[in-house]
């Protein structure tokens, strides 16, 4: 459209905003935003909305806040959209205070503000973690027979005993899986660099330069050592010993992925990841120790939320 000098409108860019949603069309939606600026749609509703719900989904809080606060009317989808945008980082009050401000304000509520509102509140809650086992494994072994080929209901259920040391279960639950031939979802984590997706799986040796991140990997772990990083052996759900599980560890799909992009990347640059499953707690420690000792601000998606990092303190207060 641009280069046929067919002037686009409030509605074309709304529209082609829904395509830039996510951490990976992040700098695309900043360039899109620029161009909306120069033809001052940014406070009309639809075009903010997109811009809103853009930002929240890539973890822009701070934008996305901006945009809503010079949006020319307010309806459910932007305030649920910021709602959902606190509630994904982990800014779990600041989703409730806004949820209390829109009901004084009389603004009207859907099903979907009140699940983001649920995700918030989940944060807040801040059970015993002995009750939240209980109640885990319990709800599990309920889905297996609810969902008997859903494999996550299995992983949770393996994860879950591997953590309270029962290796005899977590066989059983590994051989049942094989029975019914349910697939785990194997993990991996994205990082986009020069507009080309780098994709890395667990202990990956297939990335041209896997070499070089292996080997910033494993320096790393020195230095971290060194800063007060120790590894959290319990996110080693095999029964190995103590080498083998730091070994493990380290081949985290997320950690070579951050590697990557410190050998990659000029001196503080943001670090951005994508995680298709949750994030152990292991690889959220060494997360915070990349920012904390490289000066680095790193933004991690995992498949619960995200995690905003700067100065060795995560968004999510270490709750997730």
């Amino acid at each position: 459209m641009l280069r046929s000098d067919t002037e686009p409108n409030e509605f074309t860019f709304a529209t082609v905003l829904t395509s830039c949603t996510g951490v990976l069309g992040f700098e695309l939606g900043r360039q899109i935003h620029s161009l909306i600026i120069k033809r001052n749609y940014e406070s009309h509703i639809f075009v903010g909305s997109s811009l809103l719900d853009m930002y929240a989904k890539a973890g822009g809080i701070h934008e996305a806040q901006g945009i809503f606060e010079c949006l020319s009317e307010r309806d459910v989808v932007s305030c649920t959209a910021i709602i959902s945008g606190y509630a994904q980082l982990g800014l779990d009050e600041e989703a409730l205070q806004l949820f209390r401000r829109f009901q004084r304000e009389g603004m009207s509520s859907n099903y979907v503000t009140y699940a983001s509102l649920l995700t918030a509140l989940s944060g807040l809650a801040a059970l015993d973690h002995g009750k939240q086992v209980h109640g885990h494994v319990l709800r599990c072994c309920r889905l297996l027979e609810i969902e008997p080929e859903n494999a996550g209901n299995y992983v949770i259920l393996s994860n879950l005993y591997a953590s309270a040391g029962r290796w005899e279960d977590v066989r059983n639950v590994r051989e049942l899986m094989m029975e019914k031939a349910v697939i785990k979802e194997p993990g991996r984590s994205w990082i986009e660099l020069d507009q080309t997706l780098h994709t890395f799986y667990a202990s990956d040796r297939s990335h041209p330069r896997r070499e070089e991140v292996f080997l910033k990997a494993r320096e790393l772990l020195v230095k971290f050592k060194e800063s007060g990083y120790v590894p959290d052996q319990s996110c080693v759900l095999y029964d190995v010993d103590e080498e083998q599980k730091e070994k493990i560890l380290l081949g985290h799909s997320e950690k070579l992925a951050l590697a990557f992009g410190l050998i990659s990347t000029s001196e503080g640059v943001p670090l951005r990841v994508i995680k298709n499953l949750r994030i152990c707690v292991d690889c959220h420690n060494f997360a915070k120790f990349v920012s904390k000792v490289y000066g680095r601000r790193v933004s991690i998606r995992d498949k619960n939320r995200f995690h905003h990092i700067a100065g060795g303190i995560c968004s999510c207060g270490d709750y997730w």
